[in-house]
């Protein structure tokens, strides 16, 4: 909601990955967008948590909700935090729903607590992804979101097939993993992401504006991966996200083989 002579200032401090800033839209009340060195992390907005400014993050709210039917609760690990906008939507949206959140930057989680208080019932730990990953119980959730960040990149502790069998053993059988990344033509990391997913999931799709496939323009890419093929709801995902204010398409199966043209899965320990 727009409001009239909103004053709200910038909030800038230090954490850990550099220097985060919290600027106001003074177009909605309470929205705010959370910033580390330049770069956009997170928009919150503290009126309607079910606001999503952000396209991949609607993109992975959209593998979220077809996760499982509409309002069941379902049990949801968050490798990365930032302004945790996306816990705030499934709280939202099914309520009683058990949510970690793990981040490493204690520093900027303090300034989210302060400034954009999340829900109660959402668990947020300092520490890293890959560690809670690799001591984290075997089938012990419904839905993994993967959006870690070292300043625009994923980082390679998060980016191997070790990393991706780790998440692979914390899903259980009928559990969807969400993973957000970003590329430049001609995508050759999403290529090799998504062929890293596959050597430890059954079945990935791949998520993005059809400009980047064709090599016109950087941004966001999401993959989504299950156990087994029949999980993910390909066609209802294709056409939620083809709707979009910003649209993008999903390459699987066939389509996907083509696009991959061979991709190897990556490592652990190469960049």
């Amino acid at each position: 909601m727009a409001t009239h002579g909103n004053r709200r200032a910038t909030i800038f401090t230090r954490v850990a990955s550099g220097t985060a800033s919290l600027e106001p839209d003074h177009s909605r009340e309470r929205g705010w967008t959370l910033l580390v060195d330049g770069v956009p992390q997170s928009y919150v907005d503290l009126g309607d948590p079910t606001f999503l400014a952000f396209e991949y993050v609607r993109r992975l709210a959209t593998v979220v909700r077809l996760s499982a039917p509409a309002g069941v609760p379902v049990k949801v690990l968050h490798l990365g935090g930032g302004g945790l906008t996306l816990a705030r939507w499934v709280e939202a949206t099914r309520p009683g729903s058990e949510q970690t959140v793990v981040e490493r930057d204690g520093l900027l989680l303090a300034l989210v607590s302060r400034s954009l208080p999340w829900p109660a019932s959402v668990e947020v730990v300092v520490g890293d992804a890959r560690e809670f990953t690799d001591s984290g119980p075997q089938h012990g959730y419904d839905v993994i979101v993967v959006d870690v960040f070292e300043g625009a990149a994923m980082p390679a502790s998060v980016a191997g097939v070790g990393f991706a069998k780790s998440t692979a053993h914390l899903l259980r059988p009928g559990g969807v993993l969400a993973m957000n990344l970003t590329d430049v033509p001609p995508l050759s990391y999403s290529r090799i992401q998504a062929a890293t997913l596959r050597a430890a999931f059954g079945d990935v799709a791949l998520i993005a504006p059809p400009g980047m496939l064709r090599g016109r323009k950087a941004g966001n890419v999401v993959l989504a991966a299950t156990h087994r093929p029949g999980v993910l709801n390909v066609e209802r995902i294709t056409r939620s996200v083809a709707r979009d204010t910003e649209p993008a398409h999903v390459w699987y199966g066939a389509e996907l083989n083509a696009f991959l043209a061979g991709a190897r899965a990556r490592l652990d320990g190469l960049g």
